[in-house]
Parts: C-alpha cells; structure tokens; sequence
C-alpha cells in the first residue's frame, strides 16, 4: 500500500478547483479568494470586482448554509468536503491543506495548522492552536490545544492517538 504524504506547508491548490458546475464548497472557497485579492488591489475596477464577489460569496454562503467571513486567513488547498452548515470566526486562522467537514464550527481565535481534519460537526471553541497533521473526530467539542500529529474526539475532546513521528 502506497502512502500519499499531504504537506503542512505547501498549498495544494488543485484541492480548491472548482470541477463541475455544481461545486459549492469550492465556490464559496473562490468567492472568498477572489474577493480579498480585489480588495487588496485597490481601485474603482477593484472596488466593483470586490462587491460582485461579496455577492457572489452571499449566494454561495445561502445555498451552503455556511458563514465564512469574507476576510478569514485561509491556506491554499482548504477542502471543504461537504459545506453545509460550516460557522468560521472571523478571527479564526486556516493552515494549508486543511480539510473541514460539514457542521464544522471554529468559535473566536483558533488556529488550524497545516493538514488538519476535522471530522463532522466538531466543535472548536478558541482561543486554542491546532497542530500540523492533527485529526479531530466527528462531533468532538475542542476547547485546548492540540498537539502536532494528535487524534482527539469526544466530548470534551481527549486524545485518541498520537502520531509517533510528526
């Protein structure tokens, strides 16, 4: 069995490419994107570019049932599997190469490091740091740090697993 190894420090940006007409997760992501790329361009034509982005993350934001904040700091490579019902803070910090399930909320200042999941309806509620390579399981309620290459789960989240060599 072969292992794909995924970085925690180099964006895989082939993981946001919108596919087929009907991806809503990597449409909400491109929204956000695009929309903070004209911002920080400045001008009139950036200024119209901004407002049709802020729009377009509005519908894609309705259909998902998600709030990210137009101005999250979001890695390169984010995978939002299924978005439906994901909740992001505005101060919440994203690394590269993330993977964030449905029902997903990061509450205040938290901080994701580079390759976590987080497993369906987790629950972070900041201020707290992820790990690099870090796994949290589905519906796990997370208010502590966790460690580089840790599983946690439960409520409240207890580590599960710890990867040897992270």
């Amino acid at each position: 069995m072969q292992t794909v190894s995924i970085s925690a420090t180099e964006p895989d940006w082939s993981r946001e490419d919108v596919r087929t007409f009907w991806d809503p997760g990597q449409k909400l992501l491109r929204a956000v994107r695009r929309y903070q790329a004209a911002r920080n361009r400045g001008g009139v034509g950036a200024r119209i570019a901004s407002k049709y982005w802020a729009l377009n993350h509005l519908w894609w934001s309705t259909i998902c049932q998600s709030e990210i904040h137009l101005n999250t700091q979001i890695g390169g490579g984010l995978r939002l599997t299924h978005p439906t019902g994901i909740i992001i803070h505005p101060d919440a910090r994203i690394g590269v190469n993330c993977m964030i399930f449905h029902q997903v909320t990061l509450a205040g200042e938290v901080t994701l490091g580079g390759h976590v999941d987080v497993g369906a309806g987790a629950k972070l509620i900041g201020p707290l740091r992820v790990g690099d390579h870090a796994v949290i399981g589905a519906n796990a309620v997370v208010t502590g740090d966790v460690a580089a290459g840790t599983t946690v789960a439960g409520i409240p989240a207890r580590v599960i697993a710890e990867a040897p060599n992270v």
